[in-house]
């Protein structure tokens, strides 16, 4: 079962989404102060996505099915969590004082929000796995896997929002949005 390692790239794909929440070099200080809020506060989200990869790296694929499905349930849960106050941060921030900033507010919001509703459902659909068969719990492990690919992708164009334009520049500069680029790779 090489379904962990699949697992880990598609959430270190997630992060590594955070982290190109832009990149480039604004002056108006009033974007970059709104930026620097945000990045500062998403960076411990972004801390909690890396623990999360790494504790499903941690466990053997080939292992026990009940520590497999526990790591990847609790991986889920923190993700999701992750999202929810990533969206929330987003919210609270306000609109970037930038044109249609309010669009650009409501629809991180709204796309973190769906993020985080994404991954709760991952983590139900791993609680309910069978573990009292390698064979079934395999084929359900596939199943999860293969709707994480979906939530990845989906999680690339929720934040398509954020990266661009001036809003993305600003968020590129700041230290809490860099160091999400510090996530781990798949091995």
């Amino acid at each position: 079962m090489k379904v962990n390692k699949k697992l880990l790239a598609a959430l270190s794909g997630a992060v590594m989404l955070l982290a190109l929440s832009g990149c480039s070099d604004d002056s108006d200080k009033k974007l970059n102060d709104w930026a620097k809020g945000v990045c500062d506060q998403a960076a411990a989200q972004t801390k909690k996505i890396n623990d999360a990869n790494t504790a499903i790296t941690q466990v053997n694929s080939n292992g026990k099915p009940q520590d497999v499905k526990a790591a990847d349930s609790a991986a889920f849960q923190s993700i999701s969590e992750a999202y929810k106050s990533l969206a929330d941060i987003v919210s609270k921030a306000g609109a970037p004082p930038v044109d249609n900033g309010d669009k650009i507010q409501k629809d991180a919001v709204s796309d973190l929000t769906g993020l985080s509703t994404q991954y709760a459902t991952l983590k139900k659909q791993v609680d309910g796995l069978d573990t009292s068969d390698q064979a079934k719990f395999a084929d359900g492990l596939k199943g999860v896997s293969e709707s994480l690919g979906k939530v990845s992708k989906n999680g690339e164009q929720a934040l398509d929002s954020l990266r661009q334009g001036d809003v993305g520049k600003a968020m590129a500069k700041q230290p809490g949005c860099k160091q999400a680029s510090a996530s781990p790779s798949a091995s």
